[in-house]
């Protein structure tokens, strides 16, 4: 199994900064596939970022060019950098790690306001 502790949420204002982090434990050598999604009240949950073990990272069109996601493997932890924050990305985000099968943190809250 793996376990994943997320941390880094909170308040900011628009055009602010956060950098989320997530750190796994357990059967972390397993690990393929890490990221973060995201769920905004009343919205689908949305695929904000991924990062594999190797290989390119991908993002979703609505962050691309303000968001950063990275790998630290000595760490064993997933970062996402949040830069110039919109209120549309007010949500509870939530990261993954694909073992297989799929594990998930318990979501961090981020509220941007205007």
């Amino acid at each position: 199994q793996v376990q994943l502790v997320e941390s880094g949420g909170g308040l900011v204002q628009a055009g602010g900064s956060l950098r989320l982090s997530c750190a796994a434990s357990g059967r972390i050598f397993s690990i393929e596939t890490m990221g973060w999604y995201r769920q905004a009240p009343g919205k689908q949950r949305e695929l904000v970022a991924t990062i594999p073990s190797a290989g390119r990272t991908s993002y979703a069109d609505s962050v691309k060019g303000r968001f950063t996601i990275s790998r630290d493997n000595a760490k064993n932890t997933v970062y996402l950098q949040m830069n110039s924050l919109k209120p549309e990305d007010t949500a509870v985000y939530y990261c993954f790690a694909v073992s297989p099968p799929v594990y998930w943190g318990q979501g961090t809250q981020v509220t941007v306001s205007s």
